[in-house]
């Protein structure tokens, strides 16, 4: 179990992360891979995160640990189904067409067929669907089980009431997910969910539930934005102009935690209370400002404390990757309040969502309370139901930092927040819509591979 767990959070952290925070301007690539791809040129890459961390991992190794406890401790196949859709989900929401119901079959099937995405979210014939893969998955939590998790739950050392509020999570996360497209089917399983606890109580309503996988602050060990950005290419990216402009803007208490200061530097980019930042457009072409090791000298804004480190020891390299947390249930409530109408005060759940999300930067409530008083504009909603859809993801996406594939859900789903795209990009004049498939399926998979390009929108983003 732990191979899978601490596997999801590193496929998360890693290049496909990387890159939707490139997608979606949270950082910005100054050299090497990240600077053409922060230029959309995708072509030619993901096979380790294909072959290697999803179907050769974290998919394979979830379906291996289901096979071997359902028949006699459920609890453990329950946690891996929801780390199966988990997976899923992500390859489905990055690729579009996935090999699903015929996938994790080894030999018996070497070129398993791609199901639609509308299949996988929404199920049909031969084909289980996400949603239904997850409620297996809580059912199987509530059976007796000869044996438990312990110290082999990295993330919540076997509390199963805990992994019942994941599963709850995942439900609202897919709902949130097919929302636009599927807006009935959203809100069936938005209501399944409130069903059983007001205000979303039985899925993630408490920072420290927050589905985080935990890393070390060990050569090796440490978490897979640290292992790039500081151990082994400490120069090919930094913060982005872009989001540096919004956080200065809203004069956002987080930008401090998320990002380093550049105090030495005659020309930042931005000069605020919490000290001067400097960024790097997305795309650009001309040379990067200069790094130096002592952060009084250095001309570039990097991830900072919230992305890296250990929130509670402050240990370097030891930073969690969150894939499920309590301020995106939030957001995602008050959206669906907004657009779905379901049950909910919106206003109030977009104030959670951004108190939430301070919260885990590290903010003291007095902190917290002096930046609503002084910013009721930003931090209430107003105006017309699409500018409160405007202001609640602009704030999720100010939320997920270090998570790109969910900020990259967000702007495929609703186009918000209304990015423009980055300079000097030579494959599509927009931000990409999807990721392409990797050389070692077309090439073993060829008569099952769709034919797409990175401008096509996946199913549940699809007009």
């Amino acid at each position: 179990m732990p191979a899978i767990t601490v596997g999801t959070g590193f496929v998360v952290g890693n290049t496909l992360g990387r890159d939707g925070d490139l997608f979606t301007q949270h950082y910005a690539g100054i050299a090497n891979q990240p600077a053409t791809e922060d230029r959309y040129v995708i072509n030619g890459n993901y096979d380790n995160e294909w072959q290697g961390d999803l179907y050769g991992n974290n998919l394979i190794g979830a379906q291996t640990l289901i096979t071997s406890t359902q028949a006699t401790s459920p609890a453990y196949s329950g946690i891996a189904k929801l780390i199966k859709a988990y997976n899923f989900a992500l390859t489905t929401d990055m690729w579009g067409d996935i090999p699903y119901s015929q996938a994790l079959q080894g030999l018996a099937n070497l070129h398993p067929v791609f199901d639609k995405q509308q299949d996988i979210y929404e199920g049909a014939t031969g084909i289980q669907s996400l949603f239904d893969l997850v409620r297996d998955g809580l059912a199987d939590l509530d059976k007796t089980s000869a044996l438990t998790p312990g110290a082999d739950d990295v993330v919540y050392g076997g509390n199963l009431a805990k992994w019942r509020k994941v599963g709850n999570m995942l439900l609202l996360k897919f709902a949130n997910t097919v929302s636009s497209k599927d807006p009935a089917l959203a809100t069936k399983v938005i209501n399944e969910v409130l069903a059983k606890g007001v205000g979303g109580s039985a899925a993630i309503n408490a920072n420290g539930d927050d589905f985080a996988v935990p890393f070390g602050p060990a050569v090796g060990n440490t978490n897979p934005f640290y292992s790039y950005n500081v151990t082994n290419r400490p120069d090919d990216q930094m913060a982005s102009t872009r989001f540096l402009d919004s956080l200065a803007a809203y004069k956002d208490p987080r930008l401090p935690k998320y990002f380093t200061t550049t105090p030495g530097n005659p020309t930042p980019t931005e000069t605020t209370s919490f000290g001067k930042f400097t960024g790097f457009e997305n795309g650009n072409n001309i040379v990067a400002p200069a790094r130096n090791a002592d952060p009084a000298k250095t001309s570039r804004s990097v991830y900072g404390a919230y992305v890296l480190n250990d929130p509670k020891s402050g240990a370097a390299g030891a930073g969690p990757i969150r894939l499920l947390t309590n301020f995106q249930r939030a957001f995602i409530l008050a959206e669906s309040a907004i657009r779905l109408k379901t049950a909910g005060d919106a206003d109030a759940l977009y104030k959670e969502g951004i108190r939430r999300s301070m919260e885990e930067t590290g903010l003291t409530t007095a902190e917290i309370d002096a930046y609503f008083t002084a910013n009721p504009a930003i931090v209430g909603l107003h105006g017309t139901d699409d500018q409160k859809v405007d202001q609640i993801l602009r704030q999720k996406w100010m939320a997920w930092l270090g998570n790109g594939y969910e900020s990259f859900n967000d702007y495929r789903r609703t186009g918000r927040p209304r990015l423009q795209p980055a300079l000097n990009v030579v494959v599509t004049p927009n931000i990409p819509q999807r990721l392409l498939y990797p050389p070692s399926e077309v090439s073993g998979n060829r008569d099952n591979v769709p034919t797409t390009v990175i401008s096509d929108p996946v199913w549940w983003a699809s007009k």
